[in-house]
């Protein structure tokens, strides 16, 4: 065999970067002869068989220094590649000096000055939890200049509550004290603890603020325990004075039951304007609005309706004091989603009355959006996709959000005259309110109802179509925002094919494929449910972050099926037109791990499935609710539709690749990274693929096709044995950049196992015709 002279240079290359890999491989090459890292801090609780219920995770946030953070970590270390990148310095300072230290992360050199302050700080904690007399004894084993830190805990004694007596002063205060005891943390056989009757005390102020009790806090609240008495006990005297911790007997003033007094809401309509007038520059102008029993001023222009104000209010004067009411109406004002700032000022006005005032500072009302992908690969697709929407947050000036957008996706191929053209656009409209349900029910957050209609046109060189939808449905956020569901209980999907190809469809051997090509109708509903560990548009720490899509169509239409005709191929219609009966499910799961100086590095890592089956009235899935791969959001190796399902060829009866299937599986991971100014650098992986669900059938639906049809046929299923071997893996790099308001984002994925040749590719093959692909983004795919 003749010698492959290419592969020969590549192995000798390999050779000498793992050599100069392995010579570098050390975490500690750039500290100084007396320094070493710390490798690990271990908090180890020695005497823990005296106390088998000791769970206390947060000991650990008491070390004052920390040791450097890994990917895969150990009770006494771990492993992070980009320690041994910092190392990899040359000692000169120049530019690769430079490029290396910000890539890797620095070793955190011991010192042990902090780890006699983290004994102290882990001493203090222990007592304040409960554990009288605890020590600490830190121990520094040092091996290969790397330091490991055992802080030995021995925990000391706990005093049971034996005893609880009251003694409040005030005998209005004292009936509300005792009537709420139900609820104390302080209860007899608990361990008594600093961090026990400051919780207490922290909840009983939050319940007599709530019930009017206005000026009332927890440093009313005295504590004595006596641990004498009866030895290994405690026993525990809560008084509540008329005077708060540092004051004086003299100055004692009874507690007093307050009301809501007058209630006033400026909505402010300029900031400009409003800024002057609070630097006194200009004179105030305000109209003043009597609604209901609030008080509105408004300043120039009313962009907000009363009704709406007095709506979101939960303050009504005349009614007890309360903290929650309060912090309610701040909730509900701020979701409105159309005021950057939202303030309760509270005022006492009488010996027993507050003033409200309630100050609105408007936000950007309407804007536009753009976002545009991109991608394109060897062979010469190119695939553009640009969306520009408009939204108004106060398009009624009753808080309800206009959303209009027009999209596309325009494709071409530069070395003939194919193209394909997809038009869209949609208009949503939402209400701050829960139709069917009184406003009433919903306490701080504001669900809405959403109403949306779109349309869609696709033009390709086998068919035309059009597809008509409308939804119907509500929807609202947990009061953290981490919370987010969308139910929709009115779904409609009208699509039609007026032109299309004779040849096209003969070409569908199957008749359950041919069905996904046909005009149908769709009624069901649908529901979505997210989740985001960090709501912040931008986190600045490491997050999670699931969705879960759920879609059931055609089973409240099957219901009536007698009544309906049937066409040629058995299936009931509407409108001439067969409906579409499936579920379909979709869940993403994403984590991505800030880490590094500043956070400014990140792992993010992602899986997703979704699965769809048609039944009933329906033999295929519409095709809108294929699921598909590739693209700049998915696998990037290929452009979007090009791969699967599972092992089979591209489908030659579509000009532009159409590849879809019954259900997606994927996963993903990228390593994103600074490189200089605004430019940001990032690797990827991504696995994964579509398949079609093998169905009773299908194969005696292809008898009588040729043997090649069945073939392709049997490799777009699905199969636990075969998943491997008809996945698809690529990998890639990507340059970023960072704009703070959006990141534009160019990859190049390159396909490193292609499942329709069942085979690796040899590297020498990755940039030829069909090997790679280049995407274009805005924002992160995942």
């Amino acid at each position: 065999m003749r010698p492959d002279p290419i592969r020969h240079i590549l192995l000798a290359c390999s050779s000498v970067l793992l050599v100069s890999l392995l010579a570098s491989c050390s975490t500690t090459r750039i500290l100084s002869k007396d320094q070493t890292r710390l490798k690990s801090n271990v908090v180890t609780v020695v005497n823990r068989k005296d106390y088998p219920d000791f769970q206390d995770p947060t000991l650990d946030n008491y070390v004052r220094q920390k040791a450097n953070t890994y990917f895969i970590k150990t009770r006494r270390g771990g492993w992070n590649p980009f320690l041994y990148i910092a190392n990899w310095t040359n000692g000169k300072g120049k530019g690769w000096d430079r490029f290396v230290t910000k890539l890797g992360q620095a070793p955190v050199v011991f010192d042990p000055a902090l780890m006699l302050d983290s004994r102290d700080n882990i001493e203090t904690h222990l007592k304040y939890i409960g554990y009288y007399g605890s020590t600490v004894k830190p121990l520094a084993e040092i091996r290969n200049k790397q330091t490991v830190v055992d802080y030995r805990v021995r925990l000391g004694r706990q005093y049971p509550i034996r005893e609880i007596s009251y003694e409040v002063e005030d005998p209005l205060l004292a009936e509300e004290i005792y009537r709420d005891t139900v609820n104390s943390l302080i209860k007899v056989g608990v361990p008594l603890s600093e961090s026990l009757l400051e919780r207490e005390s922290e909840r009983s102020e939050a319940y007599l603020r709530d019930i009017g009790y206005y000026e009332f806090s927890k440093n009313f609240y005295f504590f004595t325990a006596d641990t004498v008495s009866v030895p290994g006990s405690a026993l525990l005297k809560v008084s509540v004075r008329n005077y708060p911790r540092g004051g004086r007997p003299e100055d004692a003033v009874r507690h007093r039951r307050f009301y809501f007094g007058k209630v006033s809401v400026y909505p402010v309509s300029d900031n400009i304007r409003y800024r002057a007038s609070i630097s006194k520059k200009i004179p105030q102008i305000l109209d003043t609005v009597q609604y209901e029993d609030i008080t509105i001023l408004y300043d120039r222009k009313r962009k907000i309706r009363p009704s709406i104000l007095y709506k979101m209010n939960r303050i009504e004067p005349g009614d007890v004091y309360s903290s929650s009411i309060v912090n309610s109406t701040y909730q509900r004002m701020s979701n409105l989603r159309i005021y950057s700032s939202v303030s309760v000022e509270l005022t006492k006005t009488d010996t027993n009355i507050v003033d409200c005032s309630i100050r609105l500072i408007p936000s950007k009302a309407h804007g536009y959006k753009v976002n545009l992908e991109a991608s394109t690969n060897s062979t010469g697709l190119i695939g553009i996709s640009p969306t520009v929407s408009y939204y108004n947050r106060n398009i009624f000036k009753g808080g309800e959000w206009l959303s209009l957008s027009v999209s596309g996706n325009f494709q071409f191929s530069v070395r003939d005259d194919t193209r394909a053209t997809e038009f869209g656009a949609n208009a949503g409209l939402s209400f701050p309110t829960f139709v069917f349900l009184p406003d009433r029910m919903f306490k701080n957050i504001i669900p809405r109802t959403d109403v949306e209609l779109s349309y869609n046109y696709q033009r390709r060189p086998e068919y035309t179509r059009n597809m008509i939808g409308a939804n119907f449905g509500w929807s609202w956020s947990s009061q953290s925002n981490k919370y987010y569901f969308k139910v929709v209980p009115l779904q409609i999907n009208i699509v039609n094919l007026p032109v299309y190809s004779d040849a096209f469809l003969e070409s569908l051997t199957n008749p359950f494929v041919r069905e996904a090509y046909k005009n149908h109708f769709e009624f069901g509903l649908g529901f979505d449910i997210q989740y985001s560990s960090d709501p912040n548009v931008n986190p600045a720490n490491s997050f999670f972050k699931a969705d879960l899509q759920f879609d059931l169509a055609g089973n409240l239409l099957s219901a009536f099926n007698r009544f309906m005709p049937v066409d040629s191929s058995g299936f009931r219609t509407i409108w001439n037109s067969p409906y579409s009966q499936f579920v379909r499910t979709e869940l993403s799961l994403a984590y991505t791990w800030k880490f590094g100086r500043d956070n400014k590095q990140a792992l993010a890592v992602r899986a997703l499935g979704g699965i769809g089956y048609a039944y009933g009235n329906s033999a295929k899935m519409p095709f809108e609710r294929l699921f598909w791969a590739g693209g700049s959001n998915s696998l990037r190796g290929w452009t979007a539709r090009s791969v699967g399902p599972g092992s089979s060829q591209m489908d030659e009866t579509f000009s532009i690749p159409n590849q879809t299937g019954d259900m997606r599986l994927e996963a993903n991971i990228e390593y994103r990274f600074p490189l200089f100014s605004i430019f940001r650098g990032a690797v990827f992986a991504d696995w994964g693929n579509v398949w079609n669900l093998a169905r009773t059938g299908d194969h005696e639906s292809m008898d009588g096709g040729s043997t090649e049809d069945q073939t392709a046929e049997e490799l777009s299923y699905f199969s636990w044995k075969n998943m491997l071997r008809t996945s698809a893996l690529s990998a890639g790099a990507g340059l970023r950049l960072d704009l703070n308001f959006v990141v534009i984002r160019f990859d190049v994925g390159i396909k490193l196992y292609d499942p329709s040749e069942q085979r690796w590719p040899n590297i020498r093959t990755w940039f030829r015709r069909g090997g790679y692909a280049f995407q274009f983004g805005i924002g992160y795919p995942f």
